[in-house]
């Protein structure tokens, strides 16, 4: 069974791991640290969302900022929308930040579009924080498609290929890779997916979900909570999630595999902030994030969104990133989105 969540850690990946946590000198103005390593208090947070309003970091984003403020865990906590390519450009913009006080929104669609954008500026470049939630995808048509099943989409992409139109997130996403795994599953080498797949990515959630509104594409991929209003009204059909199991918001929606195709990937959240704040201003935006997982009203906001909580932080945090950098840059290569 194909997962892309928690590789096996090599040594390679583990030396990886090490890099991510060499983020140990500068500081700046907001929550800075005295220099002396002791402790800081970050009172005002800015949050940055590397992606248009709508889709699934902007939910998150959002939401953090809202139960951050009411609980009073910082004072204040706007949200940044800075899309484009998959987010590596909010990514080289954070490279840029020199206030601590700064978390960004990222996850799996950031791992995948760091390598199909070639982008110079790395998820490695940063400081490690949080991973916040893990999200099973959902695959959708519009309610009038032909297509009642994950196998009449499938194989009409293989017998059209161009002709067949598939919407979601950014380039080399986790949207995007999941529609690489179902053509690898129905027989398809890298080459020939790479040939056949007619994905259109977008920037944020609301521009896929008007594409598929509209009749303008065949089919979207995106995070359940993203579709869930319009699967619930009607005006989308599910084929299926990509969880290992049925998900609570879509009981009677197959999985991928028992749709016939061997593939189970979650997307996973989480936060990151600029490279070079050092070990006391990392710990303080640990700690703010660890209050907000805490909180009874962080979690109704998961069941709500059908997010799940995949909750870590510190040295369990640099090495899941280290062994999910890894492994999905291998997976890309094995379904030909990258060479």
């Amino acid at each position: 069974m194909k997962y892309v969540r928690i590789a096996t850690l090599t040594a390679a990946v583990a030396a990886t791991a090490l890099a991510l946590t060499a983020c140990s000198s500068g500081g700046g103005d907001a929550g800075g640290s005295d220099g002396d390593g002791e402790a800081v208090a970050i009172t005002d947070l800015n949050i940055v969302v590397p992606a248009d309003p709508g889709g699934g970091w902007d939910q998150s984003g959002r939401a953090m900022s809202q139960l951050l403020t009411e609980e009073e865990i910082v004072g204040s906590a706007p949200v940044t929308n800075v899309g484009g390519a998959g987010g590596t450009v909010g990514l080289a913009q954070l490279a840029n930040e020199k206030d601590p006080a700064t978390l960004m929104v990222m996850g799996l669609v950031m791992v995948g579009a760091v390598e199909t954008n070639a982008s110079a500026v790395r998820i490695e470049d940063m400081t490690p924080i949080a991973r916040l939630t893990d999200e099973p995808l959902v695959v959708v048509v519009p309610a009038e498609s032909e297509y009642d099943t994950l196998e009449d989409l499938v194989e009409d992409v293989v017998d059209r290929g161009q002709a067949v139109t598939i919407t979601g997130g950014s380039a080399g996403g986790a949207d995007h890779i999941l529609a690489g795994l179902l053509l690898e599953e129905a027989g398809l080498d890298g080459g020939e997916i790479a040939e056949k797949l007619n994905y259109t990515p977008n920037s944020g959630g609301g521009e896929a979900t008007s594409l598929i509104l509209g009749g303008k594409v065949a089919a979207g991929i995106s995070g359940v909570g993203e579709f869930l209003q319009h699967i619930e009204a009607g005006t989308m059909k599910a084929l299926a999630v990509s969880s290992d199991e049925p998900v609570a918001q879509l009981p009677d929606v197959d999985t991928i595999t028992d749709a016939g195709y061997d593939v189970v990937l979650t997307n996973w959240r989480g936060v990151i902030a600029p490279g070079g704040i050092d070990d006391a201003e990392r710990a303080e935006l640990e700690r703010i994030v660890t209050e907000l997982e805490e909180l009874d009203a962080w979690k109704d906001e998961l069941e709500t969104r059908g997010w799940a909580d995949a909750f870590l932080t510190g040295a369990e945090f640099d090495e899941f990133l280290a062994g999910n950098i890894g492994e999905v840059t291998t997976t890309l290569q094995n379904i030909g989105l990258v060479g």
